[in-house]
């Protein structure tokens, strides 16, 4: 069982991770240049394909490491695996308090006829910032899974 988790955690978690790297090194520079109507219909393709996705490799990933941290090896691999599952519920919360209220309200606009006042609605500003503390968490949680599985390999 322990080895299936850990194939969970690492699959799942190197998955969020890698979405949310690329958001934050491509995404995010790349919505932040276009006009209010384009970057609409953008979050409307991406967040119709990356739900429900995302939000399950990183519920996996927390999942998987609570699991490991109370019944997977002993020794340095059950604390890192802990930290791991912080980091991750971290990710939900983050992505659930912060980053989906914003999309979910972007989603909801028509492209066609974007709100008059969008200049100062705009979420871009602040959605970028929680998703890259989202995106750092996703990488802590990453680092630590791979840590905690390094410290119970064979020498």
């Amino acid at each position: 069982m322990t080895a299936v988790l850990v194939l969970v955690a690492l699959s799942a978690n190197g998955l969020a991770a890698g979405v949310l790297l690329w958001s934050a090194v491509c995404g995010v520079p790349l919505l932040r240049t276009l006009a209010p109507d384009r970057y609409i219909e953008v979050e409307l393709l991406w967040g119709n394909r990356f739900e429900p996705f995302q939000p399950i490799c990183v519920v996996l990933t927390a999942l998987a490491d609570v699991l490991l941290a109370v019944t997977g090896p002993g020794g340095p691999a059950r604390p890192l695996f802990g930290v791991a599952a912080v980091a991750a519920a971290l990710v939900v919360a983050v992505s659930a308090t912060r980053n989906v209220p914003m999309k979910r309200w972007v989603m909801s606009l028509d492209p066609a006829h974007p709100p008059e006042d969008f200049a100062d609605a705009d979420p871009r500003p602040d959605w970028a910032r929680w998703n890259l503390t989202r995106t750092v968490l996703a990488i802590v949680a990453f680092g630590a899974n791979v840590v905690a599985v390094v410290t119970v390999l064979p020498t």
